[in-house]
């Protein structure tokens, strides 16, 4: 291989944390890094104004547009999952809100064996990337490199359902993410002066003009090059060219929940079986690639509203301009405002099971269904599902898409919850500081009242949340991947660092901890203490 076309860590991927490794190692003179990204460059202007959240689900050159394989439990549906396929990954496409879970998510991934992964080693991780523009405590950074904000603007209807909430006895919070988790309020988000702060724009832009960082957009990782038991360098499609990579000290995964997994079997490490069936040869027998596939299936409750008042007919060019000439107004809206975390009388424990976001617009089959009129919508995702899923290969040619079976609801503790989550999104909508605003029900519709018929609405309505994780866990058992330090078991100079790794999914969303996740191996790779 060419000297050019070596270097001494690759990355693969460009999203939430492989923008965070390349700024982290590419920090050491020494260190020559390479960072890979199968999408663009992020010039989108719906990229950066975070109302454009409405048009990115469906602009298929940022999105790598997955679908499920059919899913038994939701009607045989087959389920819309858009991914990042842009610098930045999805952390360039997503909601923006700025939530790390709860405590006791990290202390029980410590508890089953994963050292150096409880609340207390990663709290100065999430510190450390953050930089809080309102709030300065033990639980907060105000000099990290990901800027987290409130919102610049807000609906008044996001105003209304806090009301809402407080009617309906539960409490308000201004940070998720404290000492208690629990409550309703505004989500703080991860933008700055109003613009998305993904972490194409936090970690790699102020240093893509680094001597020792190279950054290839359009740049498909097809295969790792393993020797001896050694991750070599990578195999690449860049532009339509070819090219194999090397690494003098390691590769690094940082494709997702599904697209590491997916490199990992095309290179021979995963089941034996599975991989012979497809004609490829096993380098390393680890059953557990693209296994404990885990993911928040939340559904929605959407309200007719009486006045002209929500995102449904909002003056786009308006809005646009008032953004980019003075970003403010609702361009800056993240769309999902507000929301909160509860605990149901279901849970034993005492952290909140269920997760809630209010849109003030009508929301159906993630915005890709526009429906006529005005209307309001409450999202909810039961926060811990039993249920797991799995991925298996398409065939050996890297291009065909990873098939997914994400076996929602196939444990009968997640239906439980979700219709317990369903009862409180009416309840809350039926709240009298609704009342100015309530026209009749869209979605079910007040025609579905019977718990048969609320089960069904669940099965036909229920979609992704966009935070699938596990595919690559973290542990010491015959399903674990990756050890706690990442590194692949059974293969040298080879690491997953990405939301795959999570033994157990978090009690929130997912972006602010796979961030935190980059964060924490960038020490470890640099063998910081």
């Amino acid at each position: 291989m060419s000297k050019k076309n070596n270097f001494d860590y690759i990355i693969v991927g460009a999203g939430s944390a492989g923008c965070v490794l390349a700024n982290r190692l590419s920090a050491n003179p020494d260190c020559k890094v390479l960072l890979l990204e199968a999408g663009s460059k992020d010039w989108h202007p719906f990229i950066h104004m975070p109302a454009g959240i409405a048009k990115l689900v469906n602009l298929k050159s940022l999105n790598w547009n997955y679908y499920t394989e059919p899913e038994p439990h939701l009607n045989n549906r087959q389920l819309y999952w858009p991914r990042g396929k842009v610098l930045g990954g999805s952390s360039s496409i997503n909601a923006m809100c700025y939530c790390r879970g709860h405590k006791k998510d990290y202390d029980l991934w410590e508890q089953e064996g994963n050292k150096g992964w409880g609340f207390n080693d990663v709290l100065p991780y999430f510190i450390k990337s953050e930089n809080n523009h309102r709030i300065a405590n033990e639980y907060h950074g105000n000099a990290g490199l990901l800027q987290v904000n409130d919102l610049k603007y807000h609906n008044q209807l996001t105003e209304t359902f806090l009301s809402a909430c407080q009617q309906q006895g539960y409490g308000l919070t201004r940070d998720f993410n404290g000492e208690h988790q629990r409550g309703f309020g505004l989500y703080q988000v991860t933008q700055s002066n109003g613009s998305r702060n993904s972490t194409a724009q936090a970690y790699l832009k102020p240093v893509q003009n680094r001597n020792n960082l190279t950054v290839w957009t359009k740049a498909t990782c097809q295969k790792i090059i393993i020797n001896n038991g050694k991750a070599q360098g990578v195999e690449v499609n860049h532009k339509g060219d070819f090219v194999k990579v090397s690494a003098n000290n390691e590769v690094l995964l940082s494709g997702g929940a599904l697209n590491s997994p997916q490199l990992l079997m095309l290179s021979g490490i995963g089941n034996a079986c599975d991989l012979e069936s497809h004609g490829i040869k096993t380098t390393q027998e680890l059953k557990g690639v693209g296994e404990n596939l885990q993911d928040h299936l939340d559904v929605c409750v959407v309200q007719r509203c009486s006045k002209n008042i929500t995102y449904d007919r909002l003056n786009e060019l308006k809005a646009a301009l008032q953004f980019y000439l003075f970003k403010s107004g609702p361009g800056t809206s993240n769309a999902a405002e507000a929301g909160g975390f509860l605990k149901t009388d279901l849970n034993k424990e005492e952290w909140p099971d269920l997760q809630f976001h209010f849109v003030p617009a009508i929301l159906d089959d993630h915005g890709r269904n526009r429906l006529k009129g005005n209307g309001y919508t409450l999202h909810m995702c039961y926060l811990r599902p039993q249920s797991r899923g799995s991925l298996k290969l398409a065939s050996k040619d890297p291009q065909q898409p990873i098939k997914i079976f994400a076996n929602y609801l196939s444990e009968s503790q997640d239906l439980a919850y979700m219709k317990k989550g369903f009862e409180i999104q009416r309840n809350i909508f039926a709240s009298s500081a609704f009342d100015a605003f309530r026209e009749p029900e869209i979605f079910p519709g007040d025609d579905v009242q019977s718990e048969a018929g609320i089960e069904q609405f669940i099965r036909n309505k229920a979609e992704t949340i966009y935070h699938p994780v596990g595919t690559c866990k973290m542990g010491s058992d015959e399903m674990a991947v990756v050890d706690n330090e990442l590194k692949v078991h059974g293969i040298e100079g080879l690491r997953v660092i990405d939301a795959s790794i999570m033994p157990n999914l978090v009690s929130g969303n997912t972006n602010a901890p796979t961030i935190m996740i980059a964060e924490k191996i960038s020490d470890v790779i640099l063998g910081a203490k």
